[in-house]
């Protein structure tokens, strides 16, 4: 983040724009937002990987923009752009459809609305440049039957339609986007809630991590009082509280200490477990747990994480889980490494992936990572769900999860 007091893009609704090239995409996104963000040219192609916008659109709120190369692009390297405007339809929330009035419907537009219904994602269609080529309702009802698609006439030069694209978007996006709470759920106002927070050094000087920053948020928006302390500090922080905290939430690096310090009565979880159930589906994380016992020698086992940072002398996915691994199962494992947006496509080659909390990435993007690991068969864990097995706490980190550790429990 740039500013510690933007919203991050992980926690923002992504709209994306898909469409031919040239079809007037980058023109909407400029429209939408009455800025010139995107860069507009006459010349087929000039947008070539996704471009992402964070803004803000009254009322839906904070958004990213997402602009992408035409899905007619040409060649090797139109089949490379193709390719990552496909990528993003793994994290969009709402996609809008652009269709070229000059042209009329064509089979790339049947062919990408299939795949962004097949991903169910909401969609709505555009008929952009109608102030050149003024469509009568015959065509556009015929272009409507042939898509099975409502299509909103649009000019981005006029800025006609714009508004009546920002009243669909405004009916899509659900009134409960922000209920859903990382931790505010499990919490009452006026609750006391322990955060045990060691100074990462991969994190930006002057900073905490970002899923500290949204913890101590979600809480605060709770009415709920966020106690930060660091690992050391922490008895005495519990002992001059004067109140029994509802729960103490760790770093999982520092989990075994926190354990150890934090009564038993006390719930205990982790900042990445948190994360789990928040960003993803903590329930297949737990399974995926559960088959770390089944490894074998030779296994290849997958370290993904969903953003790129400048990697410690003790890194915690490229050195210290697989070390905890190996001891842990006593067997000769091997294990490739996966970084940033992008998630690795030959996941049948791994018995285990192991994912990090994906605080960088959206929801829609990391269950669809977890849908492929479901579909290769292929069990996926995370970092705080990992490490809670490793050091034999499992159970008490999942006690605030009942769905979870029933699932752990079951043989």
């Amino acid at each position: 983040m740039s500013n510690l007091n933007e919203t991050p893009r992980a926690n923002r609704l992504h709209i994306a724009l898909f469409g031919k090239r040239n079809a007037g995409k980058s023109s909407i996104i400029n429209a939408l937002t009455g800025q010139e963000i995107a860069l507009v040219s006459e010349v087929k192609g000039t947008t070539t990987d996704p471009v992402y916008k964070a803004m803000e659109i009254l009322p839906i709120g904070p958004v990213v923009l997402i602009d992408t190369a035409g899905l007619d692009d040409e060649g090797e390297l139109g089949e490379l752009r193709k390719k990552k405007a496909m990528e993003v339809l793994t994290k969009t929330d709402v996609a809008i459809l652009v269709i070229d009035a000059e042209i009329g419907v064509t089979d790339f537009d049947k062919d990408i609305l299939s795949k962004i219904r097949g991903r169910k994602i909401p969609v709505i269609g555009a008929l952009n440049k109608t102030d050149i080529n003024n469509i009568n309702a015959d065509a556009l009802s015929e272009m409507q039957n042939q898509l099975d698609l409502k299509l909103i006439p649009v000019s981005a030069v006029s800025n006609k339609g714009i508004d009546l694209i920002k009243n669909e978007l405004i009916k899509i996006v659900p009134e409960d986007e922000d209920k859903f709470k990382i931790v505010g759920d499990l919490i009452s106002p006026g609750d006391f809630v322990v955060l045990v927070t060691p100074i990462d050094k991969a994190a930006p000087k002057g900073r905490l991590i970002l899923p500290q920053q949204q913890v101590i948020r979600d809480i605060l928006e709770s009415d709920a009082i966020a106690v930060v302390t660091k690992e050391y500090e922490l008895k005495e922080t519990l002992a001059n509280l004067g109140k029994k905290p509802r729960m103490v939430i760790t770093d999982s690096q520092v989990f075994l200490k926190v354990a150890a310090d934090t009564p038993k009565d006390i719930p205990l979880t982790s900042f990445s477990i948190l994360f789990a159930r928040n960003k993803g589906n903590l329930t297949e994380l737990v399974k995926g747990a559960k088959a770390i016992k089944n490894l074998k020698d030779g296994d290849k086992i997958l370290i993904a994480e969903g953003c790129t940072h400048h990697r410690q002398s003790d890194d915690i996915g490229k050195v210290k889980i697989p070390r905890w691994l190996r001891q842990i199962t006593g067997k000769k494992l091997e294990f490739d490494f996966a970084a940033g947006v992008s998630f690795t496509e030959n996941i049948k080659n791994y018995a285990l992936i192991v994912h990090c909390g994906g605080c960088m990435l959206n929801r829609k993007a990391m269950l669809y990572r977890i849908e492929q690991a479901q579909n290769a068969e292929v069990p996926i864990v995370n970092y705080g769900v990992l490490i809670s097995y490793v050091q034999g706490i499992f159970d008490r980190a999942l006690e605030v999860f009942p769905m979870a550790k029933l699932t752990w429990e079951e043989e």
